[in-house]
């Protein structure tokens, strides 16, 4: 097994007569070929406060132990149970004996408040006493607001996990989460948002989710860029991720040196990065403005800091200018104007502009088609046909619209 990495220019040409011209570089990373799978360090932080009583803890209880039986010996399994304050369930062990790791599971009952923090930091320690040499995923799934804890806390702690090489997933249950911290806590720990927006959809997302983390072939990547004199990224908001989901990427920039970091590679779903460049006058024919390494851990093989060669970026500067656009390209730039134009809309509504957020709602909406993302389309119009109706966005028409905007809609 082996790093893939690939990329592509909007346009591959630029005019040889103009300076600044501006193109976006979509690089594709994943992990390609076969290889033994390594094992997993997996943990799961479950809300048990007193709104998770009754059908929705029962059905949580029944996905857990799903993912539980798919487990091996050569696997480690943690288990927190959170209200206002955390418990371990379940402390950091081989998946040895199922049978007891699901009866801990099946003596889950629901009361208290909610301290997201307390379970994430509890979680986090856990997730850090089983980590060498294996692929390390937290599972973390609420129905409602850190009523107990503290926001800014529970993002620092994603941070933290980060650090630990430590990939954190968030689940909002039902409607009453707040989809903002959930969202944040994911994309700092490089994980995926999910939405269960109905009890008996439980069972179908966590197996989703277990199977992209039995995907994963290498993990702490980082994209290191290296761009030629005169060519540099653009100033605001430079990169993107755009699939498996949209997120906005942080970048760490020193002279012309650029370093992302990606988190882990799948196997069947490529990280695909968008990168907003502006180039400088080049002379005519073939010029070689930068180039691409990717830094990984693998896991499997007991191995850190591995690197892939350098490769470099190329872009066609032509006198007599005829474009080359890349209709794959093309579909991330969509994908990301869809999630910007629906992130706008959020904050028009929240801000008391009404109009405002119809009009980018329509856009994301037309993108969305554009795109053929369908799903995101309906969903997208049918919030833009309740706003005009003079009507509020529920709960769950907001957090399907975060959805639709990060993703591509199954």
């Amino acid at each position: 097994m082996k790093v893939g990495l690939q990329w592509a220019f909007s346009d591959a040409h630029v005019p040889s007569t103009q300076a600044n011209i501006q193109r976006q570089l979509s690089v594709s990373v994943s992990a390609i070929g076969e290889g033994e799978q390594a094992p997993l360090n997996l943990c799961f932080v479950l809300d048990r406060s007193g709104s998770m009583m009754g059908t929705p803890l029962k059905t949580v209880k029944q996905a857990a132990k799903r993912i539980v039986d798919r487990l091996t010996p050569r696997d480690r399994i943690s288990i927190i149970a959170f209200d206002h304050k955390a418990e371990v369930l379940v402390p950091n062990q081989a998946a040895n004996d199922l049978e007891a790791i699901k009866q801990r599971i099946d003596g889950l009952r629901a009361g208290g408040g909610t301290c997201i923090d307390d379970g994430l930091k509890a979680g986090i320690e856990a997730l850090a006493t089983g980590k060498d040499d294996r692929i390390s995923q937290l599972l973390l799934l609420t129905d409602g607001e850190n009523e107990h804890g503290d926001n800014a806390r529970a993002l620092k702690l994603a941070d933290v996990a980060v650090g630990y090489n430590l990939t954190i997933n968030t689940l909002g249950f039902g409607d009453h989460w707040n989809q903002d911290v959930l969202e944040q806590i994911a994309d700092a720990g490089a994980g995926s948002l999910n939405y269960i927006e109905q009890a008996e959809a439980a069972i179908a997302i966590f197996s989703r989710l277990f199977s992209r983390i039995q995907s994963v072939g290498f993990t702490n990547a980082y994209l290191n860029i290296e761009l030629a004199d005169g060519t540099r990224l653009a100033d605001l908001k430079p990169v993107a991720q755009v699939a498996p989901e949209t997120v906005e990427l942080p970048v760490v920039e020193e002279g012309n040196q650029a370093l992302v970091r990606l988190g882990d590679l799948m196997k069947d779903q490529p990280r695909v990065i968008l990168l907003n460049l502006y180039i400088p006058q080049l002379a005519e024919g073939t010029a070689t403005i930068g180039q691409l390494q990717v830094t990984y851990d693998a896991p499997s093989l007991g191995l850190t800091a591995q690197s892939t060669a350098a490769i470099p970026i190329e872009i066609a500067a032509q006198a007599d200018y005829v474009p080359k656009v890349d209709a794959a390209v093309q579909q991330n730039i969509l994908a990301l104007a869809k999630y910007r134009q629906t992130q706008i809309a959020e904050d028009k509504l929240k801000a008391g502009d009404r109009t405002g957020a119809v009009t980018m709602l329509q856009s994301a909406a037309n993108t969305a088609l554009q795109m053929g993302d369908q799903n995101a389309a309906t969903v997208l119009q049918e919030n833009v046909t309740q706003l005009q109706a003079g009507n509020e966005l529920s709960e769950s028409d907001r957090k399907r619209t975060r959805i639709a905007s990060k993703t591509q809609l199954q």
